[in-house]
This record gives C-alpha cells, structure tokens and sequence, in this order.
C-alpha cells in the first residue's frame, strides 16, 4: 500500500494515522512470516536493484543530480543493503540467562513494531533503505517518508522493488513530504522506532519529539569531517584523497570533506596542487555530458554555499579556485588561508567547497580537528600507519579512515557520528542493525506454576 502525500487535501496527521494503523495490521503477519521466507523476499529485492540498476541509476541522475559513478554506487550499495539485511532472518534471537529460580530464563529480541524511516534528497536510495531493508527483515513494517524533492529515487523506487520481491501488501508504506508529514509520522503512537537521517538542526527536533512521546530515534545528522595530511604524507596522494573527499557529489553527502588540515611543511604545495586540480573538473548536466560535478540541490542550497565562500573571503581567507556560479552549477572551490574564524572552516558548507588550514605539529592538529561540535568521520593520510592511529585515537568521531579520505560507506560497516553528528552507529553490521529495530523481552518458563507465601 502507497499513501502518497504532497499538498494533496488530507491533513498530515490523517495520512500518517491511516499509514500507520495499515502498517501495524499488516506488520504482524509479517513478523509470523518463517524467517526463510522473509530472507528471500530481501534477497529478491537485492537482484532486482541489480537488475534494474541502469533505469534506477537515470532517475537518480535526473532527480538528484548525481553524476553516473555516483548514481551507480547508490545502487549497489542497495543491493547491498539488502543482501546484508537478507542474512538477520536466520541470526540468533536471544540468549538464555542464569536464574536462581528453578526456571528456564531468556532474553528474546522481537520486531518493535512500525519503524518510521524519514531519508533525506542527498542520498536518497542509501540513506532510505539501509533502514527500509534491516527493519523489513528483522519483522517490522515501515512507514518510509522520502525528501518530496526526491520522492522518486527515495521512495517509489524502494517500494516497488519490494512489491516485485514479494513484500506483502501493507508492510511498507510510503508518506512524501515536509517537516509536518515527518512531525505527524514521529508522535503517532503506533510508530514506535524513528530512524532519521538528516541536519542537525531537524535531528534535533525529531529528538526532542521522540523523547517526548517516549520512543526511540536513531539519528544520522550533518558533519564537518576533517582530513589531516600529517607531514610525512605523500603529496600528490593526498591531493587526490583531498578533492574526492570535498567535490564528490558537489560534497553533498554528510560525509564529506569540510575540513583540510595540513602541516605547514606541505601546506603551500598543497593548496596550490589542489586549486589546479579544482579548476579542473568539469562541471554540468549529467545527464547530458561527462563531467565530475553536477548540479547542487535547489537555489537555497546553492546560496548557502555561496554566502559562507564570499563570508569567508572577508574574513581575511582567499579563494585559491572556485567562488562563483551559473545557475544550480558550483565549481569545485579551495578556500587558502582558512581557521576556526573562516565560515566555511567552522560550519557544514553541503557543498563542494574544501578549507585548508595549516597546521604546525600533532597537538595543533589535534586541537583544531576537535573544535568542532561534529563528530561523523576522520581521515588521516601518513606514512606512519601508526602515528595516524594513535592521533585518531585522540579525536571523537563514529568513523576513522586512515590513508583515506572521508567520504565512504560499506553495507556491512556499523554506521554513525557522535556529537553533533548524532547518536552513534546506529546503521549498518548484524549487531548495530538488530539493536536498532527490535526490543528485548524477558521470558521464563516453569515446568510447575511458581509458589508463593499467599
């Protein structure tokens, strides 16, 4: 079953209440379904993404602006997301425990019920169905509101893969909308785990209304990564790890690149190697011509960026490439001489803009990769593998790439940020998506009924 919302004359709340009470109907059933039986239909739904990965790869290019190695690796990486939620059918459920009654004491995992799914426009394929997949296999239904700027990539598709891979009717249900839709699908009472994936700023309100009407949230949010090229790195090896990190996807991804740290031995070549490189790649259509960038989201995002790249110009920094743009084309831009005080240095840009700072030892290093409230992923590029760990070891973060950048993501890797990145790995691997969409229960059994004084 589909509800479609997207200023249609139904009010959010009914169309969240009649998807959730069709979820919950149908969610039980589904949680009796022999494990077997769910597994397949998640094993089905992987084939056919890859089945259909060209036809999905062109609406997301067309949707989303993606350029085609982009929209491909969404793809497989939801082929993947379900071939791994294909393997938590069959996974243990529980475990037995000690008791010092004469009794059979154990801990039983269960489907929570109805999971409220709310993805973003950035990523929509990924960040919808590494929830969508893990919950559906674990037992739950789900109520999936994708972005309504993607609703194609990040909701119609997901579901009508699921429907042709046998999913029963009602188990997913897809709500496109705003801020209202997700509010209204977030308190309804039968939605009892919410996993969001979206900006700080709405991560927080989906948090405080989940705390509110006493549910779970699972909550991936914004970030302002940090690659630290340390003074032994190889140069043109971190160029390269430096542009990926900051341009892919116009560096709209949660993921990216915001922050270059560099030691002063490298920092000049750096910056000048790395504005080359920008000035570079090819930016337009996807659709229509090869090229590395494509466009940004919408005008207000694309404003955004553009006011923290021109605040950061007078704030005494100097744009080294980039800085301007053609309607919803942004070039790749490298910001020279940024710090803490930079804008683009100190806030999540979503867009393919790279700040380098220098940087005189490990300890300053350290010290300005940590002054920020985000916490999502870290890139270190040494040839000390060592060292790099042992200064990741000193900074916060959910994800630690050493001798990569920060931009990378794997269906069976534990997920997540700490900070203000969100609450910590809550996507991704048996153990963080189990922990995720079920709830345990205590369950005794006694041969005799128990005895009591009266």
């Amino acid at each position: 079953m589909l509800l479609f919302l997207s200023g249609g004359p139904a009010p959010p709340a009914g169309a969240a209440a009649r998807a959730a009470e069709s979820a919950a109907a149908a969610q039980r059933a589904w949680a009796a379904t022999p494990h077997p039986e769910r597994a397949a239909v998640l094993r089905r739904a992987g084939a056919l993404f890859a089945a259909h990965a060209d036809e999905i790869a062109w609406w997301n290019i067309r949707e989303v602006g993606a350029i085609p190695g982009m929209a491909g690796f969404a793809v497989h990486t939801a082929e993947q997301e379900c071939y791994e939620a294909a393997g938590l059918p069959s996974r243990p459920y529980g475990e037995l425990l000690p008791s010092e009654q004469p009794r059979l004491s154990m801990a039983r995992r269960g489907p929570a019920g109805v999971v409220g799914v709310i993805a973003p426009f950035n990523v929509p394929i990924i960040l919808g169905i590494r929830s969508v997949a893990p919950a559906l296999a674990l037992g739950n239904a789900v109520i999936l509101k994708p972005d309504p700027r993607t609703a194609v990539t990040g909701g119609v598709t997901i579901a009508r893969v699921f429907e042709e891979a046998g999913l029963p009717p009602g188990v997913l249900q897809v709500l496109p909308g705003g801020a209202d839709v997700g509010e209204a699908i977030v308190t309804h009472p039968l939605v009892r785990v919410v996993s969001f994936t979206g900006s700080t700023a709405a991560g927080r309100r989906v948090g405080e209304l989940a705390g509110r009407h006493l549910k779970r949230a699972h909550l991936e949010l914004g970030g302002n990564s940090a690659l630290i090229v340390l003074d032994d790195a190889d140069l043109d090896a971190a160029v390269g790890l430096a542009a990926w990190g900051s341009f892919f996807h116009q560096g709209q991804i949660c993921m990216t690149t915001g922050r270059h740290l560099v030691h002063e031995r490298l920092y000049d070549d750096f910056v000048e190697r790395l504005a080359a490189k920008a000035s570079h790649l090819p930016v337009g259509d996807p659709a229509r011509d090869q090229v590395a960038l494509g466009p940004v989201i919408d005008e207000g995002q694309r404003d955004k960026i553009h006011d923290l790249v021109t605040a950061s110009a007078a704030s005494g920094a100097r744009v080294a490439a980039g800085g301007s743009y053609d309607r919803l084309f942004y070039p790749a831009t490298v910001i020279a001489n940024a710090g803490p005080d930079t804008p683009a240095f100190a806030q999540e840009i979503f867009g393919p803009v790279a700040p380098v700072a220098r940087f005189t030892d490990a300890e300053e290093a350290a010290e300005l990769a940590a002054a920020s409230e985000y916490g999502l992923s870290l890139g270190i590029v040494t040839r000390d593998v060592m060292r790099g760990l042992a200064l990741a070891d000193r900074l916060p973060t959910g994800i630690v790439h050493i001798n990569d950048q920060t931009v990378n993501d794997e269906a069976n890797a534990p997920f997540g940020g700490v900070g203000a990145s969100g609450t910590g790995a809550r996507f991704g691997g048996a153990a963080a998506n189990i922990e995720a969409f079920t709830e345990t229960r205590w369950v005794t059994v006694r041969g005799d009924a128990a005895r009591y004084p009266f």
